[in-house]
C-alpha cells in the first residue's frame, strides 16, 4: 500500500479523488516581493515603460496564471475560480523600493485554491520583471508565500 496520497498502489502518481469532499467557498491569499531601483520606480510612476503599464499587464498575466494552473502543476484539480484580483504596494527601501503584490483568488468547491494564488503571484511577479527589465535587469523577485487561506475540511490558515 502507498503511504503517499498522490501515488498508486503501483507507485504511479494519481490524482486523489476529492469527489466526497465538501463544497465550501475557499480563499487564499499569496504574495511576492520584487526589489527595484529608484530609477525604475520612477521611469513607472512618469509612464516610461516602453512594453506599457507593468501592473496592468502583470495582473492580467496573473489572473490567466490562476486559471490555467492545474496545467503547469500535476497535481492540481481544475478549479472553476469565481474571483481573481491583486493587490500593488511599492514600498520605500534604503537601496530603493520594494513592489509588494498580492494575489487574492476565490472560488466555491472541494478542494483549496492556494495552488493558484501562488500560482497567480509568480506570474505577474514574473511579467512585471519582464516589462521593466530593459530599465533594471538588477530586479529580485523574492519571498513568495501563502498569506492566508480559509475553507475546506482543515479549516483556516494565517501567516
Amino acid at each position: 500500500m502507498s503511504r503517499f496520497t498522490h501515488w498508486n498502489e503501483e507507485g504511479r502518481p494519481k490524482m486523489v479523488d476529492i469527489s466526497q469532499k465538501d463544497s465550501t467557498t475557499r480563499t487564499a491569499i499569496a504574495q511576492s516581493k520584487i526589489e527595484l531601483s529608484n530609477e525604475l520606480y520612477e521611469s513607472i510612476q512618469k509612464g516610461l515603460i516602453k512594453k506599457g503599464d507593468p501592473l496592468q499587464v502583470a495582473q492580467i498575466a496573473g489572473i490567466m496564471a490562476a486559471k490555467k494552473t492545474s496545467d503547469i502543476i500535476p497535481m492540481c484539480h481544475p478549479i472553476l475560480l469565481q474571483g481573481t484580483d491583486f493587490s500593488f504596494e511599492y514600498k520605500k527601501t534604503e537601496a530603493g523600493y520594494d513592489l509588494i503584490i498580492q494575489a487574492m483568488v476565490k472560488c466555491s468547491g472541494n478542494t483549496g485554491v492556494e495552488m493558484e494564488a501562488l500560482t497567480a503571484v509568480s506570474a505577474a511577479s514574473l511579467t512585471f520583471y519582464d516589462m521593466c527589465k530593459a530599465v533594471d535587469k538588477a530586479m529580485v523577485i523574492k519571498e513568495t508565500y501563502l498569506v492566508q487561506k480559509t475553507g475546506g475540511k482543515n479549516g483556516d490558515f494565517y501567516r
